[in-house]
Parts: structure tokens; C-alpha cells; sequence
């Protein structure tokens, strides 16, 4: 017995250190760690004496782990998540050569001292495996914070709490003044009722997701579904009191984001309707308490909030056609994903245009339409300023140009909309970008509400090659001065992790930006911007420029092979230019920060954002080499890009286990105060519950911080809620220090916002969300969940 475990015990640690030979002859090859190399030639020889019994085998373990204790040390200090992968393992094969001391050895001293060793050993292994447990990488500004603590939570009794916009208003704000639940209570939380839309996605069936932020007013809560149909639910029982069914529409790219309401009899009136008199642009006798929401096939609907019905003087029986002068729209091509914007008698809407299949794809054109009518009162389209309304071209607005597929925020006191735009199609070669795309791609765009003329934009990043859109909500926030002034800023997150703040009124930076001069690309036929603007004035969130000691894995093992890929890419930071050899993008084209946009606190003037942390490593691969019929728009592997030189070739920076290769957290909740630009807190958010290596759940609740992708809402009373992680929770923090207080578990995961209001009936408040699915997991579901204080 005791040779048959020799054997098994030596041979692995054989095969371990010819493992870490051939990968390590060839990190050192490419001018990286010699570490590996050394070691697996130390195991081998290890490996082969402990098969034939040797105790010189022992001795060289016992050197091997001391001296892979004093490299990861070295490498990466005192860092929890990076010494683990770097020692566990040799952790436990120090361990179990120590417990085989007594097979090589009849001195009685040393069988007591080899299995002393290993107790030790197997003592650190365990003292860990619970520490890793608890929560790591936690940054906290101790003035800061206590600065916060000192604002005593508030709640107005007399708030209704009704959520009647996707960010609970056109300001991005995502907060609610409702406080009955507070860090105090908030453990007492529970499930007071769930219903179900009976529309749960199935996983694999076109791109479909669910990411609803639902609606509140009065007794109704409004959710939409993937497939277009909208709901109305008691707010007490969750009972069902009507639903529409609007139609599937495409199967390329379903989702429903939100909808928008809209009240005729208290909105205020921005602008006329042509062909309508002044008088008669809020006659809405017919409806006059509306939803409006975008259908996967291209079309705005309106359904009057009472019964759910179509209204009748809306467009063409309750529908307006979007894809009108919109020239050719293939099907999938064009929809609005996510919420419209209400201002005042206006409802506005972009567009998201399928990204990278091909070029001359369909217009980017805002458009906003009267509320009641749904009349076209005017468009914004990028590629020609001289459009107001209608195209002026038979085939229709410009095509091609920059979109805004994500929600638009809107200032009624300046009578200014902004928009946050994508880029000109395709994403990763743009040499055939006009001026016009270069102007307004990846940028914030003010316009004015009643004519939609630009009055001034801003970019966040200069012909963009890298789809870093601007994906979040913009805030718009008064900043308190100390000498008593307000500063009318506009705060906006990025998928580089830089945050910008503006001032609202003219778009000229409130906190510092420098013009950085970028590394240059060679790729024929392309142009690059010679400089990038960097956010210098505000906190960066998950773009620090990587290096090889950054490389990660659940295993020394995987961790080799992320050293590989990162040492054989080319990798300059945040603007690494694509190129025909293998490069990596770091943060990748999902974030940094995307579509959920972020929740402030007036009370503190904390902003929360959540971010995600996923690299690309990728090539761009001429268009003669892809072969027919391969390749898609969006995804990984092979990119089309028809119409263009190249294609491009993408991929998750991952090692073979499917873990990201740079150092844990992968997605953090962080706090930032915009009145002194500091970083208040960061919490690493998630576990690996419902996830892991190779996709399979480990069903260990380790908090890493895990990728997130969803909103979040903050209270009066210092609660800040969330549950876009990759594990099935709704999660509660204190939102003055970042300390997780409450989670409930969830049927499936969520990429949905959480909303807060109190029921005028009952006079409780509730915490509703909407539990779909998250792209990680093949589970979906249908529930809508509302917690209570019992």
C-alpha cells in the first residue's frame, strides 16, 4: 500500500513539474518569470526520488515550497487572492509528502517531524480555505467614511414613493426618499408575495435576456417582458390585473430594459407637434395615463395604464412604425432595447443598431414623437445637421452613424436631453468613419428638448476602435459649493472604468481630464487619435494597466498559462490598438461600467457604481481569411465586420478553467463622493454560489467580487440595494460604509434594478425585483419578487 501511494504521490508531482517545464521554458522564452521553469525542474527531480523511495525527495518538496512561499511573496506581497493561487497547491503537496515521512524514514525524530510539518501544513490549509470565506479587497477612506456616518439617515413620511421612470426619474438618479426600511431593520426583510409572467426565456433561443426594471404608480407595478408583453401586478398582492401582448418581434436581440409613463393631464409641454395646434398637444381625453414601451421588431407602443389596452389616437391604433425612413432595415438590425425617454409632452428614442455585422447599417437617428399622438416632432440625426424632422433623403436618415441604445437623462429646469452614444458600426476598424461619426461617437451629446439641436457634446473616447460606447445612464446632480453656489453637473461612466464630471450647462469638465497621448496601430487603412482624454480629477475603477504578476488562476497551473497568453500579446493599457497579431483589451468591450448606469445618495452626495472586470485577447484577421458563412456581430470568436478589411477574432481573457486571468475582484460595488471626487469605499460583490471554473457552480459562497451587470438603488435612509451579480441574491449594504447588512436568495439570477416604493393603501414599503436569468447561467425564470417588513 504505502509503495502504491509513493508511486501515485511521485508521479504527480512528475508530471506537475514537466508540466511546469514545458510552460515555463517557454514564459521564460517570451521574456517572463523564470519561476516555473525552475520549480518544475525541482519537482521532476522531486517527483522521480519519492517513486523510488527516496528521501531526498522529501528534502527537495520541503525546498520547492519555501522556495515558491518566498517568489509569490515577492511577486505579489501580501495580496490574499493571488498568494492563494500561488500556494494552496503546494500548500497541500508539502502536506501530504510530509505525511508520508514515516514511508521513507524509520528515525523515529524525523517520521515526528514530517508528520508535525504536515499537521502544520494541513493547519495553514484549513485557516485559509475559511479565511478565503471572509470578504477581501476592501478599500475604505476612513474620513470619508466617517464623514458619511455623520449624515443621519431621514425618511418623509409623507413620500408616496412611486417610481414612475426607470431610474425612478429622467435624472438617473435611482433613489427613493421611502425610508420605513433602514440598516436597522433591514435583517427583518422577506419575501411578502412573487408572482410569475409565465414569459421565462429558454436559454439557447436567440439572444434573449431579461433585464426589466419595473414601474410603480399608485396600486399597479408595470414589468415587461423579453417578448414584449407588459403586466400589470398589484403592488400589495402581486395579483395579476391585465396584460398586452405586443408580438415577439426579432430573434437576434431580444430584451425590454423598461418603459416609460407618461400622464397627460400633469406633463408640462416642451414643444409643438407640427400639424397640431398649441392648444390641443395635451388634449389627451382618450388615455391620458400612458405606457410606452419598445417591441424587439421595431415598433413604440402605447397602452393606456388603466386596462392595458392599445390607445387609439396613439400612432396607428396604440403603435408608431420606427423603422420608418429608417431606409433598409434587415430584420434584427434595429430596435430600441431599452427605456424611452419622457420629457414633458415628448417621448424620445434612439436605437441600438446590431453591432459589427457589416457596414451601412441602419441610421442612429434620435427621434422624439409627441406623447399623445405620437406625431414625429423632431430628429437628431448625426450624419447631417440639416435634418429636423424627416429624412431629406429618399433613403433615409445617414446610415451608419453613431446610436444611442441606452437611456437618455433629461434636465427640465435647462430644457436640455442628453445622450450617451455609441460608435459608428462596425466597432473595430474604422477607417471608413466619416467626420460627422468621429464628432459624436462615444460621447455625451446635450440636446435641446424642444428642437433636438445640439448644444454641445463631449467625447470620452476619440475614434474609438475598442467599442467603448457610452453605456450608462448619465446622472444629473447639484453639487453643493462651500461658498454657496451649485455646480450643474452631469456625471458619466464609461466602459474604460474612467469616470467624467461635467458641468450640464455647457459640457466643460467639473473635475480634471487630461489629453493623453495613446499608443499608435498599424493596421492598413486605419487612422488612430494620437491622444485619448483620461478622467485624472475623479476615481478610476477597475483600468489599472496590467502586468505579468497580475496574472491569476484558480491553480498555479492555470495561472502559468495566463502568464503565457499575456506575455505573448501586446498590451499597452486601456488604448491597446487592435492589430493583426494577438492583443489584449483590458477592460474589455463589456466594462468597466455598462448599461446599469449608477444610484446616488443626495443626502451624502455618494454615487454607487458597480463595475465588471473582463478582458478581451484578441487579432484582427483580414476578410479574404475568414471563410463563407462564419462568423457573427457580437459574442466571441470570429467577427464579420463585412464591408471592411478585417474582421476581428475575440475572446475572454480566461485561462482554460474559464477564470479571468487577472487577480480577483472580477466586479466591485464602489461609492464615490461627488462633491470632494474621493473614493469613499469599494466592495468586492458576488460569490462563486452559482458559478466557477468550466461554468459549473461550486456551490461555495467564496467573495471574490464577481462580474456585475444591472442597476442599483439607494434610500434616504442609507440602504443601497443590488443584485447583478453571477449568484442567485438581493443583496443590501450600508450605503455610508459599503458593509453587506441583508441577502435574499433568489429562484434564478437578475440583471434587473431594484425598485422601492410605499403603498398608499397598506403604508408598507416594499423592494421589488425582477428575477430572469444572467448570462452566465443556463437558469431562467419568471419571477417578480417584492420583500416587506413583516
Amino acid at each position: 500500500m504505502g509503495r502504491a501511494w509513493l508511486a501515485t504521490l511521485g508521479a504527480v508531482i512528475l508530471l506537475a513539474g514537466l508540466y511546469f517545464i514545458g510552460g515555463g521554458g517557454w514564459l521564460a522564452w517570451l521574456g517572463g518569470s523564470w519561476y516555473f521553469l525552475s520549480a518544475g525542474v525541482i519537482l521532476v527531480a522531486a517527483g522521480g526520488l519519492i517513486i523510488r523511495r527516496r528521501m531526498l525527495g522529501v528534502v527537495l518538496i520541503a525546498a520547492v515550497v519555501a522556495y515558491t512561499a518566498i517568489w509569490a511573496l515577492v511577486d505579489v506581497g501580501l495580496q490574499f487572492w493571488p498568494l492563494l493561487s500561488r500556494l494552496f497547491a503546494f500548500a497541500i503537496i508539502g502536506a501530504a509528502v510530509a505525511f508520508s515521512v514515516p514511508l521513507f524514514s524509520r528515525t523515529r525524530k524525523t517520521r515526528i517531524a514530517g508528520v508535525a510539518f504536515g499537521a502544520v501544513a494541513s493547519v495553514g490549509v484549513v485557516v485559509t480555505a475559511v479565511s478565503a470565506f471572509e470578504p477581501k479587497n476592501i478599500i475604505r477612506d476612513a474620513e470619508s467614511v466617517a464623514a458619511a456616518q455623520q449624515v443621519k439617515p431621514q425618511n418623509d413620511e409623507k413620500e408616496p414613493g412611486d417610481w414612475k421612470a426607470w431610474a425612478g426619474d429622467t435624472h438617473g438618479s435611482r433613489f427613493s426618499r421611502v425610508g420605513d426600511i433602514t440598516p436597522a431593520n433591514v435583517k427583518d426583510l422577506q419575501v411578502a408575495w412573487t408572482a410569475h409572467t409565465g414569459e421565462a426565456v429558454v436559454p439557447g433561443v436567440g439572444d434573449a435576456e431579461d433585464q426589466n426594471t419595473p414601474l410603480q404608480v399608485g396600486d399597479n407595478l408595470y414589468v415587461c417582458t423579453t417578448y414584449s408583453t407588459v403586466i400589470s401586478f398589484n403592488i400589495d398582492t402581486g395579483k395579476e390585473n391585465w396584460r398586452y401582448a405586443a408580438g415577439k418581434g426579432n430573434s437576434t436581440y431580444q430584451r425590454c430594459r423598461g418603459m416609460a409613463y407618461f400622464d397627460a393631464t400633469t406633463a408640462k409641454k416642451v414643444a409643438d407637434v407640427p400639424g397640431v395646434a398649441a392648444d390641443a398637444t395635451l388634449n389627451a381625453s382618450v388615455s391620458p395615463q400612458r405606457l410606452i414601451f419598445p417591441t424587439g421588431d421595431g415598433r413604440l407602443m402605447a397602452i393606456d395604464a388603466n386596462t392595458g389596452k392599445p390607445v387609439a389616437n396613439f400612432g396607428d391604433n396604440g403603435a408608431v412604425d420606427l423603422k420608418a425612413g429608417m431606409g433598409e432595415v434587415k430584420p434584427g438590425y434595429y430596435q430600441q432595447s431599452s427605456t424611452p425617454l419622457v420629457a414633458g409632452n415628448l417621448v424620445i428614442v434612439g436605437g441600438r443598431v446590431i453591432d459589427n455585422f457589416e457596414t451601412n447599417e441602419p441610421p442612429g437617428v434620435v427621434r422624439a414623437f409627441d406623447a399623445v399622438t405620437g406625431t414625429l416632432v423632431w430628429a437628431w440625426d448625426p450624419g447631417n445637421p440639416a435634418v429636423t424632422r424627416e429624412p431629406l433623403s429618399p433613403e433615409g436618415y445617414t446610415r451608419g452613424t453613431p446610436n444611442v441604445w441606452v437611456a437618455m437623462s433629461y434636465d427640465a429646469e435647462l430644457g436640455m436631453v442628453y445622450l450617451p452614444t455609441g460608435n459608428a458600426t462596425p466597432d473595430f476598424w474604422a477607417g471608413f468613419r466619416t467626420d460627422a461619426d468621429d464628432k459624436y461617437g462615444s460621447s455625451i451629446v446635450a440636446v435641446k428638448v424642444g428642437t433636438g439641436r445640439p448644444a454641445w457634446s463631449f467625447q470620452t473616447v476619440h475614434h474609438d476602435i475598442w467599442d467603448f460606447d457610452v453605456t450608462g445612464q448619465p446622472l444629473i446632480y447639484d453639487i453643493p459649493n462651500d461658498d454657496g453656489s451649485v455646480s450643474k453637473a452631469l456625471s458619466v461612466t464609461s466602459k474604460t472604468g474612467m469616470i467624467y464630471l461635467l458641468d450640464r450647462t455647457n459640457g466643460k469638465p467639473l473635475a480634471d481630464i487630461e489629453e493623453r497621448p495613446v499608443p499608435q496601430g498599424n493596421l492598413a487603412g486605419e487612422r488612430y487619435s494620437p491622444t485619448q482624454p483620461y478622467s485624472v480629477g475623479m476615481p478610476n475603477i477597475g483600468n489599472e494597466v496590467l502586468k505579468e504578476s497580475d496574472m491569476w488562476g484558480a491553480t498555479p497551473f492555470d495561472q502559468l498559462i495566463c502568464r503565457i497568453i499575456f506575455k505573448s500579446s501586446r498590451y499597452e493599457g486601456v488604448f491597446t490598438p487592435p492589430g493583426e497579431d494577438w492583443a489584449i483589451q483590458y477592460p474589455g468591450s463589456l466594462g468597466g461600467m455598462n448599461w446599469g448606469g449608477v444610484s446616488v445618495d443626495p443626502t451624502t452626495h455618494l454615487m454607487f457604481i458597480n463595475d465588471l472586470r473582463l478582458g478581451l485577447h484578441y487579432n484582427m484577421v483580414p476578410a479574404k481569411d475568414i471563410p463563407p458563412g462564419t462568423g457573427s456581430s457580437e459574442g466571441m470568436g470570429i467577427i464579420v465586420q463585412k464591408g471592411t478589411p478585417f474582421g476581428t477574432w475575440r475572446e475572454r481573457f480566461m485561462s482554460p478553467l474559464g477564470v479571468p486571468c487577472q487577480a480577483p475582484p472580477f466586479g466591485t460595488l464602489s461609492a464615490v463622493n461627488l462633491k470632494t471626487h474621493k473614493l469613499v469605499w469599494q466592495v468586492p460583490v458576488g460569490t462563486v454560489q452559482d458559478t466557477g471554473p468550466l461554468n459549473i457552480p461550486t456551490g461555495l459562497k467564496l467573495p471574490l467580487g464577481m462580474p456585475t451587470l444591472g442597476p442599483s438603488l439607494a434610500t434616504k435612509s442609507g440602504l443601497l440595494f443590488f443584485a447583478g451579480t453571477q449568484d442567485f441574491y438581493l443583496r443590501a449594504y450600508n450605503s455610508r460604509t459599503g458593509e453587506e447588512l441583508w441577502k435574499s436568495r433568489l429562484p434564478v439570477g437578475s440583471q434587473s434594478g431594484p425598485i422601492t416604493y410605499r403603498s398608499e393603501k397598506t403604508g408598507k414599503q416594499y423592494v421589488v425585483i425582477f428575477a430572469g436569468g444572467s448570462p452566465h447561467s443556463d437558469k431562467r425564470g419568471d419571477s417578480v419578487v417584492a420583500y416587506a417588513l413583516p
